[in-house]
Parts: C-alpha cells; structure tokens; sequence
C-alpha cells in the first residue's frame, strides 16, 4: 500500500508541475494519468487479494459483519453517484480544479473568495483530472474510493493482531460514523487526509518493533502527504514526534539517537508539502497563506471544567456531523483494562488520546469533520478493546451495539440519500434536482432556464458581482473578487447585489427571480476594468 500512496501523491504532485508550466490541457492530463494507471496496474499485478473468503463462508457472524460494511458503503454510493450540492465543494473543493483548467494553469487567486488557492490541494490537483473528463461525479467517486481504501487498510491493520471477526469490527465501526458517510458522498479532501494519515500511524508501529529508518520514514512520508492535502493535517506532526519521543524513552534508547529520529521525522514530513509552502510564499509572502491569519483558538475558556466537559460531550454526542458514540461507550473498558493492553495498542491509545488534545485546541468548526483523520485509529482501539473484555456478556452486549449504530447509520444515511436517488436512477433530471437543492439565496448558482447556456457565448465574459459558490457557473466569467485593471468583459451579473455605480449606465436584460441573478449589458461591447 505505501508503494501505491506514493503513486497517489507522486501523480498529484505530476498535476501541480504540469499546471505551474500552464499545460493543464486534457492531452498532457491524459498522458500523465495513463501512466499512473500503468503503474498501479503493474504494481498490482501479481498482488492476490486476500479477501477472508473462507472465514465469512464459515462464519456467519463475519458474513453479517461484512454485509453491513457492503451495505454501508453501497447506501454512500447512492449519493456520490448524485450532483454535487456541499458548500465546499462549490465553493473551492471544485471550482478551484475547474478555473485552473479554463486558463490551464495553477496560479495565485487574488481577493476574499478563493483565498484558499495557495493552500496545499494535493487531492483537488486529482479533481483537475477529474473535471476534466468527467463531471463532479468522478471527483465525488475519488473521494469515495480514499474512504473504502481506509476501511481495508483498517481491516489489514487489525489483522495484524487480531482475527477476522474483530477486523471487520474494526472496518464496520469506523464506516458507521455518520461524518464518514456524509464525507464519503462529498468532494472533499478529508478521506484523502484520513487514508495518508493511518498509514503513517500504520508504518509509525511498525518502526515502535523494528526501530528501522525505513519505517520511521515510510510513516514521515505518509504523513507528509496529509499535509499536502490538508494543510491543518501538520497537528498531527506534534502528535507523532511526541510518540517517537515516548516510545524512545520506553525502550532506553540513547538520546543522540532519539534526536536524530525526530529530526529526520520532521524534516521529511515538512519536505513534502514543501512545494506547496514554496508556491504560497512567492504569491504572498506567507508559506502558509491564509492558515494563520484565519486560524484562531476556540472560543471560551480552555482551562475551564465546564468548557471542557462541553467541548467532549459535543464531539461525542451531539456533534453536528455525528460520531459513532461506541467510542464514548467504551471509555469505561479503556479505563479498567489499558493496564493490560499490549504495548502497540497503548501506543494507539495514545495517539487517540494526543488527537483528542490536538482536536481540543484547534478550531472546533464542522463538527466531527476534522477529527475524522484520527477516527480509524479510535475504531481498531474499541474493536481491541472488545476483544479484551473478559466478561462473554458484555463483549456480546457491546457487539451487539456496534451492529445497532450501524443499522441506525444505514438507515439515516438512507434517509439522506434518498434524495439522490431519482436523478441517479433517471426519474429525474439533474436540471431540476439542483433547482430544488440549491440554496440559492446562500450563495449558490446554478443556470435554472438555460438562460446563459441559450446566450453566453465561448468568446463573451461575465464580470461577477455578489456570487459565491461558482461551479455550476457554466459561461466564461471574472469575479469582482479578483478582477484587475485591464480585465475584459462585455456582461456583467449580480447575485443578491447592487450594481456598482460605475455601471450604472448599463441595462438590465435578464432577471431570474429564483437564483436572484440579474443580467446587464452595455449593448455587447466590451468593457476594460
């Protein structure tokens, strides 16, 4: 798996260097990904997919455990397979892949929109390809592929120790979270973060019982593809510098050698992402544009009792995008038997527990979205946990409780993809499913009547005005946002805004009373700003 992690970032990677030379053209594209489907093929070609076939024959707990997981997954698949409707994903996660295409090239958005432009974006380099033969649906399926991915390196993980019963556990209560599968129908990043960033726990416990450099790179590497995704991912790299740092002084190695495992941690992990870094500081002067200037602490007292027991009851229990509340559940087990756990599970424990304390002083925004990453390690730590409960009764009781949530996760994620199902199977039009989804007076845009399909031609250009999520925009545009001295356009369109006075002149030739966008045009010539 690390092999093809690498290929994943390396591609991406391949993306962003052909868009810094402006060559972000389906030919160069199709080239690239050509080779990186040879590559994975010829990686793949004489690796045997271990599936449990024999267990799940055999056992028909293990049968029911994985046709839980199918389920889950496949109720996901329903609403990947549907139009985009996130705000993310039309605000940046998208459109950021689709304006790069239309001037073919990676560059530096000015103004208060598309702020993001400069932050590492190593799974929206791969929306590029995506946009660019398909529709949002391929860069949805992406994602989607980054988070069944988790759910086998889940499984391989566990197996490592445990059987096949307690694996599938694992995979199944990790799947149940309902933050996974909303994630999983989104084209957001976070799956991606979530799938270099078990990996690097993964080989981070293969370099605790071999002490090996490759190791300990390997999980440097991994963790640095996280970042190149998802630039708040470098909270992890405290995490698991303090990890090298306590397991080395468990194991009495000597201090000269425990420096030299954290330096080269660290600078493998920040060499990555460092492109990235680099990109940011020429366009702005700050590597890690806007990160520091919109990062702030959470708000209340953090040394407070009562903020504390809050801020926790919130992400496990009322979380606007839930969590599987086993974790919560099993906090008892964890304090009677973590004396008796191995030493690999106490380090993931661990990692769990410096997670939690990364999570609590950062930004707690989108509910259980940005402890998504840590949720794998939290879900093989209570399928451990319930192996190594002694009492048959409870084991079964909690057992039987990791099967309810996920019934209950299946049956809401049902609820909630419910909708996509008429436009996915046809029995209705992507036209009116986006009519009625979007959420129009919030900022997104969508072409109702065909208006500007019907209208815009390739060679006009619409300057923007009071827009937000722009990638249902189908016509070549400027955002006032970004607009320039110089910049050409013969339209201009407004969105729950004013006309500027400057163009007040200008008439009004379109007004759509749904989506609130008015239309204006100065007899067709073209304007300079």
């Amino acid at each position: 798996m690390f092999t093809f992690a690498v290929l994943i970032g390396l591609y991406s990677y391949s993306i962003f260097l052909l868009g810094l030379f402006h060559l972000l053209y389906p030919v160069y594209l199709g080239v690239l990904t050509l080779l990186f489907v040879s590559m994975t093929l010829f990686l793949f070609k004489n690796v045997k997919l271990r599936l449990p076939i024999h267990s799940l024959l055999e056992n028909k707990f293990c049968m029911f455990i994985f046709v839980l997981i199918l389920l889950q997954l496949s109720v996901n698949l329903i609403g990947v397979l549907g139009p985009e409707i996130s705000f993310d994903s039309l605000w940046y996660h998208l459109p950021l892949p689709r304006i790069f295409l239309l001037k073919h090239a990676i560059f530096h958005i000015p103004g208060n929109l598309f702020y993001y432009s400069d932050m590492p974006k190593n799974v929206e380099m791969i929306y590029i390809t995506a946009l660019s033969f398909g529709t949002e649906i391929m860069a949805k399926l992406i994602h989607f592929s980054f988070g069944v991915l988790v759910a086998v390196i889940i499984y391989k993980f566990v197996r490592r120790y445990l059987d096949v019963k307690f694996s599938l556990l694992a995979s199944l209560i990790f799947v149940s979270n309902l933050v996974f599968g909303w994630e999983s129908i989104t084209a957001y990043v976070d799956l991606g973060r979530t799938f270099f960033e078990l990996l690097a726990l993964y080989y981070f416990l293969d370099w605790t019982k071999d002490k090996s450099n490759k190791s300990l790179y390997k999980s440097s590497i991994m963790l640095g593809f996280a970042i190149a995704t998802k630039l708040i991912a470098l909270v992890s790299l405290p995490i698991l510098l303090s990890l090298i740092l306590y397991v080395s002084l468990i194991d009495k190695i000597p201090k000269l050698r425990i420096g030299k495992y954290l330096v080269r941690f660290f600078i493998i992990s920040i060499l990555i992402p460092t492109p990235w870094f680099i990109f940011s500081y020429v366009n702005t002067g700050d590597p890690f544009y806007p990160f520091l200037s919109l990062l702030k602490l959470p708000t209340g007292n953090l040394f407070s009792l009562s903020y504390f027991i809050n801020s926790f009851k919130e992400l496990f229990i009322y979380s606007q995008d839930p969590i599987n509340p086993i974790y919560f559940i099993l906090i008892p087990v964890f304090l009677i038997y973590f004396s008796k756990f191995e030493k690999h599970f106490k380090i993931i424990a661990t990692y769990c527990f410096l997670s939690l304390v990364g999570w609590y002083f950062t930004p707690k925004l989108g509910g259980g979205r940005f402890i998504l990453p840590y949720l794998p390690a939290f879900s093989i730590l209570a399928a451990y946990q319930i192996h190594k409960v002694k009492s048959t009764f409870l084991a079964r009781y909690l057992i039987m409780l990791i099967i309810l949530f996920s019934l209950i996760s299946i049956f809401y994620r049902g609820i909630a993809n419910y909708k996509f199902a008429p436009v996915v199977f046809g029995a209705e039009t992507k036209q009116q499913f986006l009519i009625d989804r979007l959420n129009f007076k919030f900022g997104d845009f969508y072409d109702t009547d065909n208006y500007f399909k019907n209208n815009i031609h390739k060679e006009d250009v619409v300057l923007l005005y009071g827009f937000h999520n722009l990638y249902y925009v189908n016509f070549p545009f400027i955002d006032s946002s970004f607009v320039k001295k110089g910049d050409s356009f013969n339209y201009i369109a407004t969105q729950w805004a004013a006309l500027p006075t400057r163009f007040s002149k200008w008439q009004l030739i379109y007004y759509n009373q749904l989506t609130g966008v008015k239309l204006y045009s100065n007899g067709g010539a073209m304007w300079a700003y």
